[in-house]
């Protein structure tokens, strides 16, 4: 069954160590030989910066992310291909791969606003205003604080509908996730679990997941135990109660894969790479019906797309 993966880091991964292949370095988990093997069908690229990094190289760093993805991810291989609009997803067809770039906070374009026009014009379709920590447009989940979205923070989730891209709320504080549900045209959690399952601030509440079901939104399922179990060790079991307490919430239509590789170092059992990604179906297949797991696996996010 192909697979839509709303986030991993295997860029920053490739930017940390240009010795790394993207075809099939054993170090990355979302290498193209894994997605392969794992019949990923659709895969966001994150762009993401650390925050200690010198603020005045942010968006140098971000564009030599995208030059790699352009380079050694779309560039190097036939059939990965790049999406440049939403509609080009209807028309992937098996094998091949399509790339999505998204942004993991602002800090990339500080409070330029002609940078962050011109991520988008470099294919940038997916944007979360923060990781954990604070910015000019919003505070992390991770900042004791908890404020929400600033003016400039409006200004950017406004741009992000005007463009058709998703405003990605999964490192948000919860101030920053409220104000997001009332200006998003497009919301999502891309890596984020259930936190009436695993008391973690990065997951949802009962009340956030059901506000993005309302408009629309979706989850993707991210796969690193401490968001699962709060431990370091994890099971597909323990993932399924996500799954399940969502859509006991109404979120079946709603629910997706934000698997995070390349970005964790803990693992759900025989699932360590997106090469396992079919030992997830079989399982989930065991407990849902087919058209349910196409669902997780697919069709919720082809069905709403901008």
């Amino acid at each position: 069954m192909k697979i839509f993966d709303l986030h991993c880091d295997v860029l920053l991964r490739l930017w940390e160590d240009r010795g790394r292949s993207f075809t099939d370095h054993p170090d990355l988990d979302a290498s193209y030989k894994r997605l392969l093997k794992g019949k990923v069908n659709l895969q966001l690229f994150a762009v993401f910066i650390e925050p200690e990094l010198p603020s005045d190289m942010k968006f140098q760093y971000a564009l030599e992310q995208i030059d790699l993805f352009h380079q050694e991810v779309v560039g190097k291989h036939d059939n990965v291909k790049k999406i440049h609009n939403w509609s080009d997803i209807r028309q992937l067809k098996d094998g091949e791969i399509g790339a999505v770039l998204s942004l993991e906070g602002a800090d990339a374009f500080g409070n330029d606003l002609m940078k962050l026009r011109t991520l988008y014009q470099l294919g940038v379709k997916s944007l979360g205003l923060t990781w954990n920590n604070a910015n000019l447009c919003a505070d992390g989940a991770g900042e004791p604080r908890g404020g929400g979205l600033t003016q400039l923070g409006f200004e950017v989730v406004k741009l992000n509908n005007k463009y058709g891209v998703w405003t990605d709320v999964s490192h948000l504080s919860q101030g920053g996730f409220w104000d997001v549900m009332e200006t998003a045209a497009y919301p999502i959690a891309s890596h984020s679990n259930s936190m009436a399952i695993c008391e973690h601030p990065r997951n949802l509440t009962d009340e956030q997941a059901q506000a993005l079901f309302s408009k629309g939104g979706f989850i993707g399922l991210v796969f690193t135990p401490p968001f699962i179990t709060g431990g370091d060790k994890a099971d597909f079991k323990d993932l399924i109660r996500h799954i399940e307490h969502f859509c006991e919430l109404g979120g079946r239509e709603h629910l997706a894969f934000g698997s995070d590789f390349d970005g964790i170092t803990e693992y759900v059992d025989n699932l360590e790479n997106a090469g396992q990604y079919q030992n997830l179906i079989n399982e989930l297949l065991k407990r849902y019906s087919e058209e349910t797991v196409r669902g997780f696996a697919y069709e919720n996010i082809l069905k709403r797309l901008p």
